[in-house]
């Protein structure tokens, strides 16, 4: 079993609920740091946050649907980052990758890592709704793009979240050169664990309490 601990340092602590309210987020930010985890993901809506210590802080760009011009995921990408945002996780558009065509898919992405200035930028791939050759393809665009992670899901897809089977696959494509991370959808520690041991080196996760819960060190 994975240590608690472990875990920890690698938890997106995640509210991305269309319903949340500030006062929902200033409670992720204070449970996350009660958890000791790495990171929140919020809304961009709800930054700049307050008191949030240690944690790197984390939005989303293009999210859910990932179907919106390429300029301005570009500059919801640089009001983030003005906005306090160390990481930046950012939708391909998924028809685009459906449709093959790739080009358009990596200068999407390169347009969100140019607009990141030092912020990490992390590609969700909505991989549940894609085929393998359509995986492979568009973590590689990504690495090309420059980006730092590629990440399974949204977890509002309704062909579903993340799976070992895609995680394993992300990370035989990108190697040890980019990060992986999955989210949607990871709900027990059995599936924690299996995402970690599929290649993720990061996990995005709105119940973090109830896995680290059912971890030790």
């Amino acid at each position: 079993m994975t240590s608690r601990t472990d875990v920890a340092t690698i938890i997106d602590h995640t509210l991305l609920k269309p319903e949340a309210t500030p006062a929902d987020v200033d409670a992720l930010v204070a449970e996350a740091k009660e958890l000791g985890v790495l990171a929140v993901c919020v809304s961009p809506s709800m930054l700049p946050l307050r008191e949030t210590g240690d944690l790197v802080v984390a939005t989303v760009v293009g999210f859910p649907s990932g179907q919106v011009k390429p300029e301005i995921k570009a500059a919801e990408t640089e009001r983030a980052v003005a906005d306090g945002a160390d990481e930046v996780d950012m939708v391909i558009n998924i028809g685009q990758a459906i449709a093959g065509d790739y080009d358009a898919v990596e200068a999407d992405i390169r347009g969100v890592v140019e607009a990141s200035g030092d912020a990490l930028v992390k590609v969700i791939i909505e991989s549940a709704a894609l085929t393998d050759e359509q995986i492979v393809e568009v973590c590689a665009r990504a690495e090309a793009a420059g980006a730092d992670f590629v990440k399974t899901s949204t977890g509002f897809h309704p062909a579903g979240g993340a799976s070992a089977h895609a995680v394993a696959l992300m990370r035989e494509t990108v190697g040890d050169r980019l990060g992986v991370k999955a989210s949607g959808g990871i709900r027990t520690v059995e599936a924690a664990e299996e995402m970690i041991s599929a290649g993720a080196s990061r996990l995005g996760l709105s119940g973090s309490a109830a896995i680290l819960a059912g971890l030790s060190d």
